[in-house]
């Protein structure tokens, strides 16, 4: 089939080699023409294990374009995606969705014949409606049709998520777009993925709920570690015992600094302003963004607390910047909060980050950035690990602690045994563990 992506953001560029590697024809357009050079270069503005290499493959089969210009893509194209970005509007917190508004004005004066057009950026309820009635005012007579499409990747496991998904989940409300989404996903049925078929509205609060349960999960388990923590239990220990229970499940049970990235912050915030505008106030969301809000400020107590109440003028390593690992996403990191307020508080930051230096110097100001772990160690007076990344796993802490001018090890991932890290000589501190 002929596809066109509109936007090569995460998504769109994560779809669209997908897509193509499914044996579908597909144009990924960008307005960014310094980035869409660099797409026909083989460079890729974003770290996504794998999706180099799946680009390349694509490209080199005749599979996949990359454009400034959509006409031509829109034309011939039986089904026409909007993969744009839907940040948090600033003051209100509903999502912006000018950016597909816009894009649903360029489909509309380029389309040609039947198409399908689908929305796979994240929006609110009620988006779908409003981009049928752009594409039908601006072209009475076209024959097209509007459905959502959600997207439910994992920033580090997207590739395997689209290919592999634990579903896919389809809104329509004309089914002429039935057997167009049908057969774009038709790879999927040999391995007997579920493709759920809804309503439009229905599917884009099925994305929006998928989110909000997720970030009540991991706040609720940070929660606990709280309680572990005051109570002398292990929280490690009460996430598995409730998660071997298979109606909660074991996943993102994982206390931490918080939840960032990409999805979760923004998409909570859009439900709660959502709920509120239909006087349906979800109180339980509104909660958890309050709560996880809190919590990553609460990381630097914990390690003010970790060294002695006081931080001004001590030299502190980090270890790991972006939200999660096995990615370059710098977006609402709990590091974001955690390190300016360490700062304000007089110390002095060194950090390292995979894959993250290039946001983070963006982002993070008077942070000297290392050129590999141990390097932040070098007369620290504390190393906290805030990002999960495997190397950390598995760090000499020999070698750490003699780089070290006072052997204090904060981890808010809860990646080492404490037991371990004590018999080494460190004074250590984890999240809900005694």
């Amino acid at each position: 089939m002929q596809v066109a992506m509109i936007g090569t953001g995460y998504v769109g560029l994560v779809s669209g080699a997908c897509f193509a590697d499914f044996g579908h024809e597909v144009t990924c357009i960008d307005k960014d023409a310094a980035k869409i050079e660099r797409l026909r270069e083989g460079g890729i503005p974003i770290f996504e294990p794998g999706l180099e290499g799946l680009v390349a493959r694509n490209v080199a089969a005749g599979r996949l374009f990359f454009e400034t210009e959509a006409a031509a893509a829109v034309a011939k194209a039986d089904a026409v995606f909007i993969a744009v970005g839907t940040p948090s509007r600033r003051g209100d917190g509903h999502a912006d969705l000018s950016y597909v508004y816009a894009a649903a004005e360029e489909i509309a004066d380029l389309m040609d014949g039947f198409t399908v057009v689908v929305t796979k950026s994240t929006v609110p309820v009620g988006t779908g409606d409003e981009i049928e009635r752009i594409i039908r005012a601006k072209r009475p007579d076209a024959q097209f049709a509007v459905v959502s499409n959600p997207e439910f990747l994992r920033e580090g496991a997207a590739i395997e998520d689209f290919k592999r998904p634990d579903r896919v989940v389809v809104g329509l409300e004309d089914e002429r777009a039935r057997p167009v989404m049908s057969e774009l996903y038709r790879p999927l049925f040999l391995n007997e993925t579920p493709i759920v078929f809804t309503g439009r509205r229905t599917s884009e609060l099925i994305k929006y709920a998928a989110n909000a349960f997720l970030a009540v999960k991991i706040t609720f388990i940070n929660e606990m570690a709280d309680l572990c923590e005051a109570v002398g239990a292990d929280v490690q220990q009460v996430a598995k015992g409730i998660g071997l229970d298979n109606r909660i499940g074991g996943k993102f049970l994982n206390a931490g600094p918080g939840y960032g990235g990409s999805c979760f912050p923004k998409d909570t915030l859009a439900l709660v302003r959502t709920a509120t505008d239909f006087g349906a106030p979800v109180q339980l969301i509104e909660t958890t963004v309050r709560v996880n809000d809190q919590r990553k400020k609460a990381m630097a107590d914990k390690v003010v607390q970790a060294m002695g109440g006081d931080v001004k003028g001590k030299r502190i390593g980090v270890l790991g910047l972006t939200f999660k690992p096995n990615t370059d996403d710098m977006r609402d990191a709990p590091s974001l909060d955690i390190i300016p307020t360490l700062q304000a508080l007089g110390a002095t930051i060194t950090a390292y980050d995979p894959e993250g230096e290039r946001e983070a110097r963006h982002l993070l100001k008077d942070v000297d950035f290392a050129a590999e772990p141990y390097a932040v160690a070098k007369d620290a007076e504390a190393v906290v690990i805030i990002t999960e990344w495997d190397q950390f796993r598995a760090l000499d802490l020999d070698r750490l602690k003699a780089a070290m001018k006072t052997p204090v090890l904060v981890d808010l991932r809860n990646i080492y045994r404490p037991d371990d890290v004590r018999r080494q000589g460190f004074d250590y501190v984890s999240i809900g563990r005694a």
